[in-house]
């Protein structure tokens, strides 16, 4: 009894603990729905095919769910539980998946009230996670009888979970950044360049460019020089950015900034920086007083021209955990007035939004790798078709969120023609590669075993759009392709799609612009049109979207022209090289590329 008794002391003692309810807090959601939280809880619905789904996040009273679908009544309204029924707490104190082929049988779970009152038997949940680690809740998967979890269906709940999380992580920092710039608003003289600071900041997902711009913003407004360090994994700094207010000195400083990464030893202002995470001020210094801090002379003499005079190193810290990431260095000289109290306010408020947008990059970079697997594992393997090369790209976006609902898909019928098809989904984020992979399969489903032509195959795809509540705008090109005896016959359907090309075996290229019609999921429409076309033996078919075509500032006619140029000047290419090519000629990929070449024989 006294163990029991310990083991529940614990418990409660991870759901309390402050830092990780704060960091809940943060979150700003409660047992009320919440749009993306119930798109994460309809996508595990979807690919694992249960009967309920929940993001659920774990105080230290209850559980409740701003994501969700198949909970019975009450629940479904209430969004919340005790944590007498909770199996979630399990996933928060452990801080692991926990996984139940059969709860009843399980000694951790058997006497939950989750199995008598709502239904749960079956349980797959992954931690939902903070920037530092600290489990808020679960991403879970429920079934009202005892199932086998298979290792790819908890693969992709793994995914998701991780997907989930930066949605976690990026609302904790959101709130953040908002107490940042409200305490800025009233804490320092010296907004207007913060703002333009923060905007530098803000403007890029490449931290690196980030910060090689911030040392020449801070130089001469705030110090003659300044140096930006990030800690390198081996605890030292690592050299990002030096400027200095004099043009004539720019070698001087980066040489500076380059001795400093080896050349610093235990009395150094700037690993103390690091290590306590507290701005260091002082005044009235010399060249000479670098000696006791370094163990190469040479810093002293670079320092001696660059002018030493006061100094202020602020640290760079992350937005959560306040780990310090670096550190900002900014000096005087002799003839400008030293740092003051409301300088080192401003210099670790700039490190602080220096931190949120190094800790936004990397949040950054771990959606778009998520999103990414995701979208690459809907995209189809092409069929291996006699007499036909095929040959596919999918390249995401370069800006942004880099990824959205592009896809190709080319698959055979039954009666040995090809369906092809190229579409692109709006938006650029997890919500439209999974509405992509949608309907992508709507399209399968549809028109496979059916000897229908495109044009009705895309007005019945619009009705099951409408009837399934399906939020989707896509342009798409579905075609249908038949062999004859002295080559092939083309049918296709046009919805709002850039035009298909082709590259005759002669060298010409056409374009094969049509009547427009409207985007798929837009607007009701009776029957769409379905277009012919002949194409001999050695051409080559093009579908693709928009992206290959659009450039900044110019008519989509001059993006196809590139395009038709790349055809002309490259026919002698194999297929996979001339996709090369192609994806070569949009050289600013400002939205996502995907591309179907069919080359027949």
């Amino acid at each position: 009894m006294a163990e029991d008794a310990e083991v529940a002391a614990a418990r409660t003692g991870s759901l309390a603990d402050h830092a990780r309810l704060e960091s809940l807090q943060r979150v700003c959601v409660g047992a009320e729905p919440d749009e993306a939280f119930d798109r994460f809880a309809s996508l595990v619905k979807r690919l694992l095919d249960v009967p309920v789904a929940l993001v659920s996040l774990v105080d230290d009273e209850r559980q409740f769910f701003p994501g969700q679908v198949g909970l019975a009544e009450p629940w479904s309204t209430k969004r919340e539980t005790p944590l007498t029924h909770s199996f979630c707490q399990h996933v928060v104190v452990e801080g692991e998946a926990k996984v139940f082929p059969d709860a009843r049988i399980y000694a951790q779970v058997r006497d939950n009230l989750a199995i008598p009152d709502l239904g749960v038997v079956a349980y797959a949940g992954m931690p939902l996670t903070d920037a530092d680690g600290r489990t808020l809740g679960s991403l879970c998967a429920i079934d009202t009888k005892p199932r086998a979890w298979t290792a790819a269906e908890l693969e992709t709940l793994h995914d998701l979970a991780q997907a989930c999380s930066s949605e976690l992580r990026l609302r904790i920092s959101r709130e953040l950044a908002e107490q940042a710039r409200r305490h800025a608003e009233t804490a320092h003289q010296q907004l207007a360049m913060l703002a333009e600071l923060t905007e530098t900041l803000a403007t890029t997902t490449d931290i690196d460019d980030a910060l090689a711009t911030l040392g020449s913003s801070l130089t001469p407004r705030l110090a003659d020089w300044c140096l930006i360090t990030l800690i390198g994994p081996d605890g030292m700094p690592r050299h990002l950015s030096a400027a200095h207010h004099d043009p004539a000195l720019a070698a001087d400083v980066s040489r500076f900034a380059e001795l400093m990464t080896t050349g610093l030893n235990a009395k150094s202002i700037v690993l103390a920086v690091q290590r306590t995470g507290r701005p260091i001020r002082r005044e009235g210094e010399s060249a000479a007083d670098i000696l006791d801090r370094t163990t190469d002379a040479e810093l002293a003499r670079i320092a001696e021209r660059l002018g030493y005079a006061s100094f202020l190193v602020a640290p760079i810290t992350a937005p959560v955990s306040h780990r310090v990431l670096g550190s900002i260095t900014m000096v005087n000289g002799p003839s400008r007035a030293p740092f003051s109290e409301a300088d080192e306010r401003t210099g670790t408020d700039i490190g602080r939004r220096v931190g949120f947008a190094i800790d936004n990059s990397r949040l950054y970079r771990q959606q778009r790798h998520v999103a990414e697997v995701l979208q690459q594992s809907m995209l189809t393997e092409l069929p291996t078709i006699a007499g036909l090369e095929l040959h596919a790209r999918y390249l995401p976006a370069q800006d942004g969120a880099a990824v959205g609902g592009d896809w190709y898909d080319a698959f055979a019928q039954p009666d040995g023609s090809l369906m092809l098809a190229v579409g692109d989904v709006s938006g650029h984020d997890i919500e439209a590669a999974a509405t992509m992979g949608q309907l992508r399969n709507l399209v399968r489903g549809d028109a496979f075993g059916r000897d229908d032509e495109p044009g009705p195959l895309l007005s019945q795809l619009d009705r099951a759009l409408r009837g399934l509540r399906v939020p989707a705008a896509a342009t798409v090109v579905l075609a249908r392709l038949r062999r004859e005896d002295d080559g092939y016959t083309l049918s296709y359907s046009n919805a709002g799609h850039p035009p298909p090309l082709l590259l005759l075996p002669d060298g010409t290229v056409e374009v094969w612009w049509t009547t427009p019609e409207p985007l798929l999921g837009l607007t009701a429409r009776n029957e769409r049109a379905t277009h012919r076309r002949r194409i001999p033996r050695g051409a080559t078919l093009v579908l693709y979207t928009d992206g290959l075509v659009e450039l900044p500032g110019r008519l989509l006619d001059d993006g196809i022209l590139l395009v038709e140029q790349a055809l002309r000047n490259n026919a002698e290419l194999s297929g996979d090289e001339l996709c090369t090519r192609l994806i070569a000629a949009a050289s600013r990929r400002a939205d996502d590329i995907a591309l179907l070449l069919i080359r027949t024989r």
